[in-house]
């Protein structure tokens, strides 16, 4: 399961006039936990801002998927309703989640969602689809799926149904 982290890092930016400004800038991680979010966000940012930065905060953000598209330059937050009918009661159940889809603009972030949920079987609406503050998204692996595997990790890929697997904890 995914979780998303969303982070704001301070630092003293470099602007039009060549002034120097304090900003504080949201990003979103894929992370197991806090402390790895935070080691991972310093890890990414360190090729990309000069000097010193500080990450102010950091919160779990409530993105039940996240919709990549190379060719949009911003995050779009789409609120997308799912509608069921609850057969005992005869009446029909809404439930909200939130995708984060990449796009140029708000119509291409629509656009994008409708058809990245286009071959659900549940009844869907995109009721909101706003632009999100975030400056970039950093998935746990990346873009390079060929990244290596430790030397004491298997791919799941190579992983056969039938393998037993030990459980049990070295006493």
């Amino acid at each position: 399961m995914t979780i998303w982290f969303e982070c704001k890092v301070k630092y003293d930016k470099i602007v039009a006039d060549g002034s120097e400004k304090m900003v504080s800038e949201p990003y979103l991680i894929d992370a197991v936990s806090f402390t790895d979010a935070e080691s991972r966000i310093h890890k990414e940012l360190e090729a990309y801002i000069s000097g010193e930065f500080t990450v102010s905060t950091i919160k779990i953000a409530n993105y039940s998927e996240l919709i990549p598209n190379d060719d949009g330059d911003r995050w779009f937050k789409c609120k997308v309703t799912f509608i069921s009918l609850d057969e005992e009661k005869g009446v029909e159940r809404r439930s909200n989640t939130y995708m984060l889809v990449q796009a140029n603009n708000v119509k291409e972030a629509y656009e994008n969602c409708e058809k990245a949920l286009s071959d659900t079987m549940s009844d869907f609406e995109i009721p909101s689809v706003q632009e999100s503050p975030l400056l970039d998204v950093f998935t746990y692996f990346g873009d390079d799926k060929d990244q290596e595997i430790p030397e004491n990790l298997k791919p799941i890929s190579e992983i056969s149904e039938n393998e037993d697997f030990d459980t049990s904890e070295d006493e």
